[in-house]
């Protein structure tokens, strides 16, 4: 675990509200945030597929991919961890080896898995081990999940691109892992920044992080089609 000087404001604000469910838990009885994470089923549904990504904090990595065409859903929760059912106080000690994780539905249709990938790398800064902004620590490192060899590849290939573009300074950490488990979280924070615009961790990290992302995504699209019209 990190010392308090390390904690980020995500995590006090999350003190917060975690603080406030306890309260009501034990003066009012219990409450349905505080119930289990559930182990998601990796099969998608027919004519649906599956992309999973850990790039920092889920509230923000929610919000963005919900902004895709073509995304049908997104999930918060938490993958690449060695335990089984973690929670999110469990998963902020950095002892269990997940990170914090979007479980995304998709018509493979309308977006392809490529595309999915190149707005991962695009939506975070993927050169950062175990931080994105202001938190710090394992649980908010980058990994992108693949299914098969095939995803494996095109994943491979969309990183090789954003690194030669140099869209980050310095070299991409971002591990690669075989999607085994996602747990989805607890219930207070699936549509986090929906249900709380006004939220300061909101205001104050997520929404830039949006805007930056939608500015670079536009930007990085302009340049991919200036390049193609030049060949």
């Amino acid at each position: 675990m990190y010392g308090f000087a390390f904690v980020s404001t995500k995590n006090l604000s999350r003190s917060f509200i975690i603080s406030f469910l306890l309260f009501h838990f034990f003066v009012c009885g219990p409450v349905t945030l505080l119930s289990k994470t559930d182990s998601l089923p990796l099969l998608p549904k027919p004519g649906q597929k599956i992309a999973v990504f850990a790039e920092g904090c889920f509230w923000c990595s929610e919000h963005i991919f919900e902004s895709i065409p073509g995304v049908i859903d997104v999930i918060s929760g938490y993958a690449g961890g060695h335990t089984e059912n973690p929670t999110y106080d469990s998963v902020n000690t950095e002892t269990t080896g997940h990170a914090e994780s979007v479980y995304i539905v998709y018509d493979p249709s309308k977006i392809s898995y490529a595309e999915l990938c190149r707005i991962f790398f695009l939506s975070h800064d993927p050169t950062t081990k175990d931080r994105q902004g202001p938190d710090i620590g394992s649980s908010y490192r980058s990994i992108l999940f693949y299914s098969d060899e095939l995803e494996f590849k095109i994943a491979n290939q969309i990183k090789e691109e954003i690194q030669s573009k140099k869209v980050w300074n310095g070299k991409i950490v971002t591990e690669f892992q075989t999607l085994r488990h996602f747990y989805q979280a607890e219930g207070y924070h699936q549509n986090f920044i929906q249900k709380n615009p006004t939220q300061s961790y909101v205001l104050a990290v997520s929404i830039p992080r949006y805007n930056d992302f939608k500015t670079r995504y536009k930007t990085y699209n302009e340049v991919l089609k200036g390049n193609q019209g030049n060949k």
